[in-house]
């Protein structure tokens, strides 16, 4: 897969990601409200909000980890949460990578990334492991195919985990806290992959902490607080001038924490 030449949303063309009056309920209590979003192709959108505002369960519904109680959920023209869709068919479609690595310690780094390919879709040995060095030297980790996942520093495990995401060429990568478990010399190394996957025209949706990344790197912010989006607007516009006081407030924590 060559990269895209498009480094920015394609704002006039039909979303890849629509979500529409999205519910989710965990035993009485309302984690998700009517969350409404759109994502462009090429957009990278960042959601964030204080530790238990829904962003976490809004990707697990967008992959299907979650159902919805109400609303729905569309990739492209195809409505991902009708009763009839097959999860494993729309997981080929979208990548996932989580706050903890999940990489399987007994198989190489080589393995690891290959194991979707070959027994998920079905590729070829050969193909893909062409697919997994091409990703391993694009991304500065050619040298650590054989190793194992105990041999690798925790920047490179979740670098490696971002890779095996993009192994089937998903449209849509969902990230979820990606460098909340990393020790804060290793997170500009994950944050640097995720640059360029965002120079590259990847389409992504990130929940994360890191504001000053999310200023960086986000064509959209969204703020998340009690399940509601309360807020959306192109990223210095949210990080400047936010319209909801609930919104500042919440960036003026982040500032008097020094995280912004």
């Amino acid at each position: 897969m060559k990269p895209s030449k498009q480094t920015g949303p394609d704002t006039g063309a039909e979303p890849l990601l629509r979500i529409e009056g999205v519910w989710k309920n965990y035993h009485g209590h309302h984690v998700l409200r009517g969350v409404d979003l759109e994502v462009a192709p090429h957009e990278v959108v960042c959601l964030i909000g204080a530790s238990g505002s829904g962003k976490s369960t809004l990707l697990r519904c967008v992959n299907l980890l979650e159902t919805v109680d109400d609303g729905a959920i569309w990739l492209g023209r195809d409505e991902i949460t009708d009763v009839g869709t097959d999860p494993d068919e729309v997981r080929r479609r979208i990548g996932m990578v989580f706050q903890s690595y999940n990489l399987f310690p007994h198989m190489s780094v080589l393995d690891n990334i290959t194991l979707a390919p070959v027994r998920a879709h079905r590729w070829t040995r050969r193909d893909a492991e062409a697919r997994a060095r091409e990703l391993l030297d694009r991304f500065g980790l050619a040298d650590k195919a054989h190793a194992y996942p105990d041999r690798l520093s925790g920047g490179q495990q979740q670098r490696v985990a971002i890779i095996r995401a993009m192994a089937c060429e998903p449209s849509l990568l969902l990230l979820d806290e990606v460098t909340s478990a990393l020790d804060p010399e290793l997170v500009t190394e994950v944050m640097g992959i995720i640059r360029e996957l965002k120079d590259s025209g990847m389409t992504m949706v990130l929940a994360t902490h890191e504001m000053g990344f999310a200023r960086d790197i986000a064509d959209t912010v969204c703020f998340l607080q009690d399940g509601v989006l309360l807020e959306r607007g192109p990223a210095e516009q949210m990080f400047t001038e936010p319209r909801e006081p609930r919104t500042r407030a919440f960036l003026q924590r982040v500032l008097e924490s020094r995280r912004l």
